[in-house]
């Protein structure tokens, strides 16, 4: 569409909303939830309910239509029946309003002549009339820092991430759980069908985002594939781009199909896109937000060599193989690191090496401290994954305050320090351990470190990491 940049600023931080299609009364799912939302979120701008009959909602004013306002809105938000859409499109584009979210559903993701012939309208009547449109079918715009933040996790937080995604419930999910992590949203979008803005148009606006450090992407097929290719891979060498591919599998692509009305495309082609690319790609909500946490609070590393502590004997072969199976590498450490690591490590009931058994390190944050300081000092040694126990009964453990605190204070005063995770093993049916890692890993990553509810799932986002990494070094070497 040759749309510049700063055309779908409005859609982040708009002064005014309109929403097309509030009810006088009740509660349902619409323009009604969307207005709620908006004032629970403290949305400071002016907000405008649109009901041919209704005189006060929500203790707002409400206007019959768009013309009777007593401004052109920056952002409308439509959420009146499909075959009503197109007239509101050209209301809005005779008063000047060109930002336009379609909430709608009822178009071409319906399979019908009359939901694609809609859907061809409202591309048509855009395309004519210069107006910038989110969806149809979808959530829209996000942006905690704006409070448009009618969903997603409400009122939310700002941070360094981007999001751009055919699925409002994906996005939804997505920014509560990185939320509850300390990770914020700087912008997202749920664009549903894409008939007029595509995730080309949206992933150009966020590359120039210097507040965006990461950006991750859901999508189920694109409009113009060559076009997404040479963008992604532009972007790709100073941004990371985390991008779970909906549709894989012949179930997957029928369902994105009455999804969006997407054609989601043969894998191989994919398969080919992420490795040309450089484009990480994921295939869950976890791997997805263990991505995310990794690449926008950790530094690169240098190399793929991971310094294990913790663990136990069983544990730490366990844990060996993960990140074999990964592509990291567990190496031995150094002749100096070996001999500093006897003098403190008793031969019985314990292993000195990498991975390194030594329960001694659950309890003591100073010692852990200074293994750690042997780990970052180790040329062989690239990264830290560092297991912290739950205590239960069963460890034989003295009753020890918890020592999160103290470690994460050191590990904030080792800013210079190799990228360091932590994982706190609360998988399984237990839900008081549940529980418990869950507040544990809270804590690390508000803190700005990394922690993973297990090893597996450590190693995975930090060979995404590692990759991520190499494939910057091999773009700066060859700009």
């Amino acid at each position: 569409m040759g749309l510049n940049k700063s055309d779908l600023g409005p859609f982040f931080n708009p002064g005014s909303i309109a929403i097309v299609g509030v009810p006088r009364g009740g509660y349902r799912f619409g323009g009604m939830s969307f207005l709620k939302k908006l004032l629970e979120s403290n949305f400071s701008g002016n907000l405008y309910p649109i009901n041919p009959k209704g005189q006060e909602i929500q203790g707002l004013r409400a206007y019959p239509d768009l013309s009777s306002l007593p401004e052109v809105p920056d952002l409308a938000i439509v959420a009146v029946g499909a075959r009503l859409v197109p007239s509101i499109l050209e209301e809005c584009a005779s008063i000047g309003l060109t930002h336009i979210h379609i909430l709608t559903s009822g178009f071409n993701e319906t399979g019908t002549s009359e939901g694609k012939r809609l859907e061809e309208e409202i591309i048509f009547i855009s395309r004519e009339r210069g107006l910038r449109v989110i969806g149809p079918n979808c959530m829209g715009s996000y942006c905690p820092s704006s409070r448009v933040t009618a969903w997603g996790a409400i009122p939310g937080i700002d941070g360094p991430l981007g999001i751009i995604s055919q699925s409002g419930g994906i996005t939804q999910r997505l920014t509560e759980y990185t939320c509850s992590l300390g990770i914020g949203t700087n912008k997202a979008v749920s664009f549903g069908n894409g008939a007029v803005l595509d995730s080309s148009d949206y992933l150009e606006f966020m590359a120039e985002d210097k507040d965006i450090q990461v950006i991750a992407m859901y999508l189920e097929s694109v409009q113009d594939g060559r076009e997404f290719f040479r963008l992604a891979r532009e972007v790709a060498r100073k941004t990371p781009i985390i991008l779970w591919k909906g549709g894989e599998s012949e179930a997957g692509a029928a369902t994105a199909a009455a999804h969006t009305g997407a054609m989601s495309g043969e894998n191989s082609v994919w398969e080919g896109f992420f490795r040309q690319t450089g484009v990480i790609r994921v295939r869950s909500m976890d791997e997805w937000v263990d991505t995310i946490i990794a690449l926008a609070l950790l530094a690169p590393p240098k190399g793929k060599g991971v310094f294990l502590v913790g663990g136990g004997g069983g544990n730490s072969v366990a844990y060996s193989d993960a990140c074999i199976r990964e592509g990291l590498d567990v190496p031995r450490l150094s002749d100096g690191t070996m001999d500093k690591l006897r003098k403190s490590i008793p031969i019985a009931g314990s292993i000195a090496g990498n991975p390194l058994d030594m329960f001694r390190v659950f309890q003591d944050p100073e010692y852990l401290a200074e293994i750690l300081e042997l780990g970052y000092g180790d040329p062989n040694i690239s990264m830290v994954i560092v297991d912290r126990l739950i205590a239960r009964k069963a460890f034989h453990l003295p009753d020890l305050p918890d020592s999160t605190p103290e470690i994460i204070k050191y590990l904030k005063g080792r800013r210079d320090k190799k990228p360091t995770v932590f994982t706190v093993d609360s998988d399984g049916g237990d839900p008081e351990l549940a529980r418990e890692g869950a507040v544990r890993r809270r804590q690390f990553c508000v803190a700005g470190i990394p922690a993973f509810p297990s090893l597996k799932r450590a190693a995975r986002a930090l060979a995404h990491l590692f990759r991520w990494s190499q494939q910057v070094g091999s773009a700066k070497a060859g700009s």
